[in-house]
């Protein structure tokens, strides 16, 4: 049975959607840092968004593909010594991902708590916003970054 052309190209905007979270991270800490906190805020919510995007379109192509092919996924067919590079980059992309929602979810939910406090005069503390995002931003970043890398490795591997 032949594949739809909307799924083939589900595995590219993937990727794009993962650049494009990576890219709105390090802005999104830029801002920060900057001391722009509601653009900062504007930016992660919208981080947020286009992860969860990603996420819809992801499981939307693995179960197109399943029902498709008769398989959810696709095989790495690059060299062996480049697999166990592959392998390992994969293990720990999927034992990550499966944190960030949460992680992310915290950190959004005791950022907007702290900012709500604010706008109502009262002394906000985002000590635990703060906390929870020193372990949040670089397990997301590194998420969205080895979701780009896993893209290239399985479906432009090998090059030519």
């Amino acid at each position: 049975m032949d594949v739809p052309k909307w799924v083939t190209m589900l595995p590219a905007v993937n990727a794009s959607l993962n650049g494009l979270a990576t890219l709105m991270l390090v802005r999104g800490w830029q801002l920060i840092h900057r001391g722009q906190r509601d653009a900062h805020r504007r930016t992660m919510l919208a981080t947020f968004g286009v992860s969860v995007a990603f996420l819809v379109c992801y499981l939307v192509y693995h179960a197109a593909l399943q029902n498709y092919t008769g398989s959810g996924s696709r095989k790495f067919v690059g060299p062996d010594a480049v697999r166990a590079v592959y392998l390992v980059i994969l293990v720990t992309h999927v034992v990550l991902a499966a944190f960030v929602p949460f992680l992310a979810g915290i950190t959004i939910w005791r950022g907007l708590k702290a900012d709500k406090a604010e706008k109502l005069g009262q002394t906000a503390d985002w000590g635990p916003h703060r906390k929870i995002a020193r372990i949040a931003f670089p397990v997301w970043l590194y998420v969205s970054v080895t979701g780009v890398v896993i893209y290239f490795m399985v479906y432009h591997w090998p090059i030519g």
